[in-house]
């Protein structure tokens, strides 16, 4: 007799069902030990078939026979009175029957207040309901004898006995079993554990499912690759619970990184890999060629699912599978790891399934989870421990190996525990996540660790280009580093182009370069917080080998900083001070800064300062005059990047040695007047900004800029000439010109060949627009409303505004 628990769902047809089918005689034990089991079995993840509601008849079902057949491992309860029922008797020979067609099935009794000898030998209520049967059933002799037979072939195997009054109590037995069940199932290869609250995994086992498409019969590799703790190896757990089953041979290997530093290691992996495959035989292998040969050798004729858990390098893949052109149609493999580079293996076009970290929802589920267990209830209704947990989920920000970890830690803790952990979190994070996280870290080079710190401590959630600019005049060669970085999953960079970094892999670089001088700040290559940048710069405590300095204030600061504070600091790459005030001028910059972005920077910089190998200048809403920090004769040969936005004290653009420049902003000037002639012809500006520069006059009389793609001047309600445009300007793409004083547009505006989008909106003195604007076939947006003097005196035939769109251009928006 059995009933029915939870099966496997899945897609495709697997050779188990089931993992455990239970017989047992329900008028013993359905009530207690056999519910008992069964509720533990599902518990610890094994899934077992046991019926309470199939209608009973002189013989087992359909569905029972299919059960029996369709399940792992066959489990028989013999009790008191189970051999008075022929259904458990016809169960018995089914499942002995089974076992003898397949050594792959496993049999395991439990004698149930019964001896043992009593089943074995038809002794004692085994031996008076045999006799009884064999009344009954006088013309079927025959059949109780294979149930005679499959009792004693039955009783004869090794199970489990337990005694009603023994010392060990009926809970510890059964866990006793489950212990070794599970056990078995992973030694075995057969089933891996997932983890305790598998929470979220459903939706992304769905789409690896997906991708590995078990009903093709071909080959398939699937990589599944994410950051450290995103829930690899428990994605790649459940995938091979629910389709080993279907295959001829299988073999989930974890922590293949770890096990792969020496050769003893790797002949250990391909040990346990050839054990799993020949259903628990040792294979002895002498050496790495010889491993991979045999595995080849073992698989290549057999329909194989394999896990590669946690590789981190294509060489450990090689020592496993060889070249990866051998296996047998219809296998599948699948292989977890931090650093995407490993998935070549899978060919040019790799099926990768990219693990995202946990939603909101889920977030909170998970660590509720860990956090409350079954004071849940009570405590999750809490709104002071619902405050604080929210904080903890938005610290982890989806990584499940963080909320698993510090809801565990804070399981029963009082609201005062709690409090002073967050705190404790946010100032040293917790070992136990920096010590998974740093895995990757540690397997960067030298400059790529360089690289990621930088990251870390200044650049993170910067735009990609601007970032790269900046390191590589550092000397670093930093393209192909950071898609290393990428790669391995401690960086991302989304569609626009921003650099970001998860919250936690930020805290564990700062905290590798804390530990290099946990006591003494200025012995650190890089100063990130607030208390340790004032004792830096507030004294003379700072030295050579301080990379950069972040000094950011939560609130607006007015502090002095030693006169020679940045004297010894020769090798400072990086200054960023914000919402910090100085109450006198510096008397000294380092010569070496490629960043120097300081807002509301109330002084002119050091008459000293040589800013030749700056990159990056940002000040805006800073006292500063751009003539005293670009014209002394210094030749700005890196300066790329200059934000002078909302500078009050800058009346005109001077001219710039500034040959590399790409991104120049003054918007918001209100007082500057003019721009340097030279301005006009500076080839690599690719952005620039004047918006709302209100006194701006003067511009120069005419445009060569090969390179620039955004000009605006929208605001600049004094500037009524738009200069003249010389050919070459095919990169422009946006112009804005709303709400200027412009009168008109040139002629030679039909030389901006690439321009998409117009902006003319407000533009209140404008007149004409030039015929040869509808020369300009790629000009699909033109916005000129609210332009009340504005009409056509010339062109096709068009004699308004709102008729534009029939003049030949591609697209017309007119707004």
């Amino acid at each position: 007799m059995a009933f029915h628990g939870g099966a496997s769902s899945s897609s495709f047809a697997p050779r188990w069902d089931y993992d455990v089918f239970l017989s047992f005689r329900g008028e013993d034990t359905l009530g207690g030990f056999t519910s008992y089991l069964y509720r533990a079995l599902c518990k610890s993840g094994i899934w077992p078939f046991i019926d309470l509601e199939l209608p009973r008849g002189e013989e087992i079902s359909d569905e029972v026979i299919k059960a029996i057949e369709r399940s792992m491992v066959l489990i028989i309860v013999f009790s008191e009175n189970y051999a008075e029922s022929k259904w458990c008797l016809d169960e018995l020979a089914k499942i002995v029957e089974c076992r003898e067609n397949d050594q792959k099935v496993l049999l395991y009794p439990i004698f149930y207040n019964i001896d043992p000898s009593e089943v074995r030998n038809q002794k004692g209520n085994f031996g008076l309901a045999l006799a009884k049967h064999e009344e009954n059933f006088k013309n079927n002799m025959d059949k109780v004898q294979r149930w005679r037979e499959s009792l004693s072939k039955a009783a004869s195997t090794s199970g489990w006995h337990y005694k009603k009054g023994s010392a060990k109590h009926q809970s510890e037995f059964i866990q006793q079993i489950v212990q070794y069940m599970t056990s078995s199932f992973v030694s075995r290869g057969m089933k891996s554990f997932v983890v305790q609250y598998p929470v979220g995994i459903n939706s992304r086992v769905e789409a690896i499912k997906s991708l590995l498409d078990i009903e093709l019969n071909e080959v398939r590799m699937v990589g599944i690759h994410g950051l450290a703790g995103v829930g690899k190896t428990t994605l790649a757990k459940a995938i091979y619970n629910i389709f080993a089953y279907s295959f001829d041979e299988i073999s989930f290997l974890e922590n293949v990184r770890e096990k792969s530093r020496t050769k003893d290691g790797i002949i250990e992996l391909q040990e346990s890999l050839l054990f799993n495959v020949t259903r628990g035989r040792f294979v002895k292998v002498d050496n790495v060629l010889q491993g991979t040969k045999l595995i080849e050798d073992k698989l290549c004729h057999k329909r194989v699912f394999l896990v590669l858990d946690d590789v981190d390098n294509s060489g450990q893949v090689e020592n496993l599978l060889g070249k990866c052109d051998w296996f047998a149609s219809g296998s599948r493999v699948i292989i977890s790891t931090r650093d995407r580079r490993v998935l070549t293996t899978l060919g040019d076009n790799p099926l990768i399934y990219e693990v995202k970290g946990l939603d909101q929802c889920e977030s909170h589920e998970l660590f509720s989870l860990h956090a409350f267990g079954r004071q849940k209830g009570r405590q999750k209704s809490n709104e002071e421990y619902s405050k604080l947990a929210e904080q903890i989920v938005c610290y982890a920000n989806g990584l499940p190996l963080a909320l698993v970890i510090m809801g565990s830690n804070l399981y029963g803790r009082t609201l005062r525990e709690w409090e002073c952990a967050i705190r404790r979190y946010k100032e040293i994070p917790d070992r136990e996540i920096q010590k998974i996280l740093k895995i990757s870290f540690e397997s960067l080079g030298k400059t790529e660790q360089e690289i990621f710190l930088d990251i870390a401590c200044f650049l993170n959630g910067l735009d990609m280009d601007y970032v790269v600019n900046i390191l590589e005049a550092c000397n670093l060669y930093s393209s192909s580093s950071i898609q290393r970085l990428v790669d391995n999953c401690l960086i991302t960079v989304d569609e626009r182009g921003k650099l970001s970094m998860h919250g936690l892999v930020q805290q564990m670089g700062r905290e590798i370069v804390r530990q290099e001088s946990p006591g003494v700040p200025r012995k650190r290559s890089r100063i990130c917080t607030l208390e340790d940048s004032f004792k830096v710069l507030t004294t003379t405590k700072g030295s050579n080998r301080i990379r950069g300095i972040l000094l950011i204030s939560p609130k607006p600061k007015t502090v002095t900083f030693h006169p020679k504070a940045f004297k010894i600091m020769e090798n400072l790459k990086f200054l960023i001070v914000r919402n910090v005030h100085i109450d006198e001028g510096l008397n000294y910059l380092p010569k070496g800064l490629r960043l120097l972005d300081w807002p509301d920077f109330s002084f002119s910089l050091p008459s000293t300062f040589n800013p030749q190998h700056l990159v990056a200048l940002n000040m805006p809403c800073s006292l500063i005059r751009l003539e005293k920090v670009l014209n002394q004769g210094f030749q700005l040969g890196r300066l790329k990047y200059m934000n002078f936005d909302y500078c009050k004290s800058i009346t005109k653009l001077p001219k710039l040695c500034t040959p590399s420049l790409k991104r120049l902003s003054l918007s918001g000037c209100k007082n500057l007047v003019e721009v340097h002639p030279s301005i006009g012809s500076h080839d690599k500006l690719e952005s620039w900004f004047l918006v709302d520069c209100e006194k701006l006059q003067t511009l120069p009389d005419c445009l060569m800029m090969k390179s620039l793609q955004y000009f605006s001047l929208r605001g600049c309600s004094r500037l009524e000439k738009f200069p003249d445009i010389q050919p070459g300007m095919e990169s422009l793409r946006i112009l804005s010109l709303s709400k200027s004083g412009i009168r008109e547009l040139p002629s030679s505006i039909e030389y901006l060949t690439g321009l998409e989008i117009l902006q003319l909106n407000f533009c209140e003195n404008l007149r004409d627009l030039p015929y040869s604007i509808y020369k300009l076939q790629r000009l699909y947006i033109l916005r000129a409303s609210n332009c009340s003097k504005l009409k056509i005196d010339k062109g096709p035939p068009c004699n308004s505004v709102g008729s534009l769109s029939k003049c030949g251009f591609l697209s017309l928006e007119i707004f």
